[in-house]
């Protein structure tokens, strides 16, 4: 069996969660790997037979996606080209991840196609959304087109919504509390997060930054780039991390029995809904910036966790998705 599989390369959690994925769909058959977008730190583990630019967003630093560097960034005839020429019908199963190039592709050559994505939850309407006109509800339901769908959430709100993939190694991390808290607010500058962190007493901070090109300290705080063992060991032994409103991190954080705080993106439509189930489930969120420190001062005098179920069920779902998909 040949099998396509496509991932956003936008942020992390979509590659973090292919590293688990592509295991699993390695035992089926033979598996090519497409990625595009631009501001992944995260390595896949795997060798890529097609990278695009495609059609990423790009975070700015101040709370949101960076819109005007979004469409430098986008080529849209190149993009075309590149849809039309992506030789689909060559494969017995194509798995997309949020991906637009290849899901273009298919709707252009109609190739029937599997969305496996977190974003696919929001197309049942009992999953947690914010209410009235959004952009971002309309590029949710048309930036990535699929003909099928497997989707992950917080909980399962639907019959084809699953709980997070959570990847083997997380899965395997000895945890402990050392007493700092973790950070990854990839769309606030390293400023904005060090001049709110030095406020809080008696504490210490890991911020991983996408702004840095070196480490160092300064104030109560160290900051690091992106590399994903070492956040992996700052996560396992954190008291609590301190991210965005996606989908992987806080997952994975819940997982391991943290405390989680959750700052969405300015409006990211995605981040904001997923802010609602994490409140859902009890998890504290910011969603104004001047809130933001008093927020952030409760949560760490506040010793509440949440307690999740997140079962690994990866296997049996790929197992299902290509008996009834291939």
């Amino acid at each position: 069996m040949k099998i396509l599989y496509a991932i956003q390369g936008t942020g992390n959690g979509h590659v973090s969660r292919a590293r688990e994925i592509i295991l699993h769909l390695q035992k089926h058959g033979d598996v090519d790997l497409l990625i595009s977008g631009t501001q992944a730190e995260v390595e896949i583990g795997a060798e890529v037979k097609y990278q695009f630019t495609g059609f990423g967003f790009v975070f700015g630093d101040k709370g949101g996606v960076d819109f005007r560097e979004t469409w430098n960034r986008f080529y849209f005839n190149q993009f075309i080209k590149d849809a039309k020429s992506l030789p689909v019908k060559e494969y017995d199963l194509i798995i997309n991840d949020f991906e637009p190039l290849c899901a273009w592709s298919c709707k252009f050559h109609g190739k029937p196609s599997v969305a496996m994505s977190h974003q696919s939850a929001y197309l049942s309407d009992k999953t947690p959304k914010i209410k009235g006109f959004h952009w971002g509800k309309m590029i949710m339901n048309n930036y990535a087109p699929a003909t099928n769908h497997v989707a992950f959430h917080f909980k399962k709100y639907d019959d084809f919504i699953h709980t997070p993939v959570i990847r083997s190694e997380i899965r395997n991390l000895k945890t402990q509390n050392l007493g700092h808290y973790t950070v990854y607010l990839p769309a606030y500058s390293d400023e904005f997060i060090l001049n709110k962190v030095k406020e809080v007493p008696d504490s210490q901070w890991q911020i991983f930054s996408k702004h840095s090109k070196h480490h160092y300290k300064k104030f109560n705080a160290e900051v690091f780039q992106i590399d994903n063992q070492q956040f992996q060991n700052s996560l396992a032994n954190c008291e609590g991390l301190l991210t965005g409103g996606g989908f992987e991190g806080p997952a994975e954080a819940l997982f391991l029995g943290k405390k989680l705080l959750a700052v969405p993106m300015h409006h990211q439509y995605e981040q904001q809904c997923n802010a609602l189930g994490l409140e859902e489930l009890g998890v504290p969120v910011i969603w104004k910036e001047n809130t933001f420190q008093e927020k952030l001062v409760s949560w760490v005098n506040s010793d509440k966790r949440v307690a999740v179920a997140f079962p690994d069920e990866t296997e049996e779902i790929i197992r299902k998705t290509i008996e009834k998909y291939r």
